[in-house]
């Protein structure tokens, strides 16, 4: 283990290095993929100087996601603290679903999602568990609609038409839940959005309306902290008080932006949070923790243990529910992504991960700043968001943002809201700078000016 261990810093060292002087790799097309390099399995094994090459060579010819000029996805950077505890859970190699095999890191996840509720106003009964990713807290959200509108479900399976709201700006991972969950994909409702992106809350309340008078049951609204694209938020109090009285879920799917509830000048941004029966957020978006680590919490731990526990005495063999978390859990065998949140969280504190999400929001400041002073750029995005969306001389944003990458300059998507297709920049990585933010404009300018891309067509 030890020569592996100095491999492993051997290869990282020459990683950051790389970083460090090119920042974007040029990308190798499939088609060449396997003919660039030795990805086959074989009988016999490779010699360790040919397997420490190869293995080099794969590394710095990955997509580089921590470099100064990544700004693709929502997530981006290294916090050298979070990866710390990453490195740890690996080397720990523990599941999390029983006590016994998990021990004080059972402590640290039971504390992380205590202080998350107290954080958001849920109350004693509250609870929660670290799925993996998004989607599949969404997922969980959804099956604890489902189970408390009808507690028979679990046993007898869905026998009636359940209905789920969610706006056309929200992920897509609510279609795929709601076929996954037995709901049918045609039981989801798109309530439509503001020139913000934001749920229009009197378009929800129609189609409530209009279900309840076909006798349908509505069952679960998916308000959203963070919209994949403008980065909107869901106004919670508002879409609260339309269904308060009907015995309607409220889960607040914060993957991208739920962070804000770390920050004291943004939190407002989710006000009416406690309002919510569920609540998810990707620390591996504004908090920077290695991939991946998600969280949700719920308002009653009894809605948790309902749908997800399962009894198992090959498994559940000493200590009580409370500190079995397999019993809460979507999965049985389960890594341990809480260790490198609590390590990011306990060395830098709750004013820390404050300070992380202020400064994605000053560099967004930043990006919409410069567009605004710059007749060749046309903004489409607004205030309290860390998804910049502009366009540039009016060049086709996808030959924009494809040539870029094909050319190993920068990484930056696009997206579309509104019959509007523009680059989507997010200023996720709070290890940049307002200059990084500048830098990035200057490459996209200096690469269009060299290269006199196609502009778009009406």
């Amino acid at each position: 283990m030890q020569e592996d261990l100095k491999l492993f810093q051997k290869i990282s060292e020459k990683l950051l290095n790389s970083e460090q002087k090119t920042g974007v790799v040029e990308p190798i097309s499939p088609k060449k993929l396997f003919k660039t390099f030795n990805l086959d399995l074989n009988e016999d094994a490779l010699p360790e100087n040919e397997f420490e090459e190869l293995l080099t060579d794969v590394v710095l010819n990955t997509p580089r996601t921590s470099t100064k000029l990544f700004f693709n996805q929502l997530f981006g950077g290294r916090n050298p603290k979070g990866t710390l505890g990453e490195l740890l859970a690996v080397m720990l190699n523990n599941s999390m679903y029983t006590y016994k095999v998990g021990g004080p890191q059972v402590g640290i996840e039971k504390n992380i999602i205590k202080k998350i509720c107290q954080m958001i106003g849920y109350g004693k009964q509250a609870d929660g568990t670290f799925p993996p990713g998004g989607s599949m807290s969404n997922f969980m959200g959804m099956l604890m609609a489902r189970d408390r509108k009808n507690r028979t479900i679990k046993q007898e399976g869905v026998s009636q038409k359940l209905i789920i709201y969610t706006s056309e700006a929200s992920h897509y991972s609510i279609t795929k839940n709601a076929s996954f969950g037995g709901i049918g994909v045609s039981q989801i409702r798109r309530v439509k959005t503001n020139q913000f992106g934001q749920m229009d809350v009197s378009h929800l309340q129609e189609l409530i309306d209009q279900d309840k008078a076909n006798n349908f049951e509505p069952f679960f609204v998916n308000a959203t902290a963070g919209t994949t694209v403008l980065g909107a938020f869901d106004n919670i109090k508002t879409i609260h008080e339309v269904i308060k009285d009907d015995d309607i879920w409220l889960h607040v799917d914060g993957a991208y932006c739920g962070s804000v509830i770390f920050s004291k000048r943004y939190k407002h941004l989710v006000d009416g949070l406690e309002l919510s029966d569920s609540f998810s957020f990707n620390a591996h978006k504004m908090l920077g923790v290695p991939l991946s680590c998600s969280i949700i919490v719920t308002q009653d731990k009894r809605d948790l243990k309902h749908s997800f526990s399962c009894d198992a005495n090959y498994l559940y063999q000493t200590d009580d529910d409370d500190y079995n978390l397999g019993k809460n859990s979507l999965q049985c065998g389960r890594r341990n992504d809480a260790l490198k949140f609590w390590t990011l969280w306990k060395a830098v504190g709750t004013k820390g991960l404050e300070e992380l999400v202020n400064q994605q929001f000053k560099l967004a400041d930043t990006a919409i700043n410069y567009i605004n002073n710059n007749a060749d750029y046309k903004l489409y995005s607004y205030q309290d968001s860390v998804s910049v969306c502009f366009n540039y001389k009016n060049v086709d944003p996808k030959d924009l943002c494809n040539s870029l990458y094909e050319d190993g300059e920068l990484m930056v998507g696009y997206g579309s809201f509104n019959n509007e297709t523009f680059v989507r920049l997010v200023t996720i990585n709070s290890g940049n700078s307002e200059e990084d933010i500048i830098n990035f404009f200057k490459v996209l300018e200096s690469y269009e000016q060299k290269n006199k891309l196609e502009e778009i067509t009406d």
